[in-house]
């Protein structure tokens, strides 16, 4: 069986450790004599699955006990609206830092309910780098401070993390999740997307400090309400059973790898050789700030776009796909989450040079 190098922004590749597992439990969950994808997710099989999953990610993750995790679905774009119907209660008011695409969703989607506010934004320089911020911009009495961790499309990661003071700060970190140690107690709010470090698609994750339970709208939709899905245990409705037991095995592959910490050398070592090779390359560059650079999502280009569509097509053939840039900005990225094998960047270099070569 041949398997190419997937560098998909998501959905990902998953470990190959996690898929042959799944493969083998698919028909007979551990004597159970059914598949994880039949099973009722009120029986007690299911319940242990769903348990093991938050209690390996809060010793992963180092979740302090005030923090509630909600296993959900929606995608982060449901929470893009979920935030702000639970948390922009007080006064009404909310800041954002518009570092790509999926922040300046966010950030419209929260408009909607009550007065937002655009912080700071790296729009002017087509989100090349993470804007430097100005505290006397901000909202003293802001609900929440709205950031996104790493931004997917144009390749950056907030190298330190805003002083909100006491203004809850809430981050997506749906392409960072897990790549990284990260203080949970320096968040409100932490979630994301699960299909690009976590698990297939479908799954979105919510971890959320206690106190800020109970705040929600009264019309909020009562499965968007995280204090309705934290008393019931995420189980409010059917959750996404699959996704969570690729979950739950996911955080054990990483377990056995030494944890966030060598997961975060693994990923700053891939990005490097990556990067590294980049600047050096008279063919390919990089346009963003080396300070802001991501470890996830490495985007560069050449001096056109034929020979960036020529690049694609052949790197495709030579088993490295979904290389292609997001259509908004076009170019090429690599997307080297946990799951890629440093051989798989040091394969990917190696035709690059090849490359290089052949069509300086």
């Amino acid at each position: 069986m041949a398997r190419v190098y997937n560098f998909s922004a998501g959905p990902s590749m998953l470990p190959e450790s996690v898929l042959n597992q799944a493969a083998e439990e698919i028909l007979d969950y551990q004597g159970s004599g059914q598949s994880v994808m039949e099973m009722s997710h009120r029986s007690k099989v299911y319940e242990q699955i769903i348990q093991e999953a938050e209690a390996l990610l809060r010793k992963v993750m180092r979740i302090p006990d005030n923090y509630k995790v909600l296993f959900l679905q929606g995608g982060a774009s449901l929470q893009f609206a979920a935030i702000p119907l639970n948390l922009l209660t007080g006064s009404g008011k909310a800041d954002y830092v518009l570092t790509g695409q999926f922040a300046t969703k966010a950030y419209k989607e929260a408009q909607k309910y009550g007065e937002i506010k655009a912080v700071a934004s790296s729009k002017d320089v087509t989100f090349s780098r993470i804007p430097e911020l100005d505290k006397s911009a901000f909202t003293p009495d802001a609900d929440y401070f709205y950031i996104c961790h790493n931004n997917t499309i144009f390749g950056t990661r907030w190298p330190e993390l805003p002083d909100t003071g006491e203004v809850p700060l809430v981050a997506d970190i749906s392409s960072s999740f897990l790549s990284e140690p990260l203080d949970v107690s320096k968040f409100g709010v932490l979630y994301g997307g699960a299909q690009k470090n976590v698990a297939p698609a479908g799954l979105t994750i919510v971890i959320v400090r206690e106190d800020l339970l109970g705040k929600a709208r009264k019309d909020i939709p009562t499965v968007m309400d995280w204090k309705e899905q934290a008393e019931n245990d995420s189980m409010l409705n059917t959750p996404p059973c699959w996704p969570i037991y690729i979950c739950k095995l996911v955080l054990e592959w990483i377990e056995s790898i030494g944890g966030l910490e060598a997961m975060e050398e693994r990923n700053i070592y891939k990005s490097k050789l990556l990067y590294d090779f980049i600047d050096s390359s008279e063919l390919f560059s990089n346009p963003v700030a080396p300070e802001c650079r991501s470890r996830m999502n490495v985007t560069f280009v050449t001096p056109s776009e034929e020979l960036n569509a020529k690049f694609v097509k052949e790197a495709a053939a030579a088993g490295f796909v979904n290389l292609k840039g997001h259509r908004s900005v076009g170019g090429m990225r690599a997307s080297i989450y946990n799951a890629m094998p440093i051989e798989g960047v040091e394969a990917l270099v190696a035709f690059m040079k090849e490359f290089e070569q052949k069509n300086a």
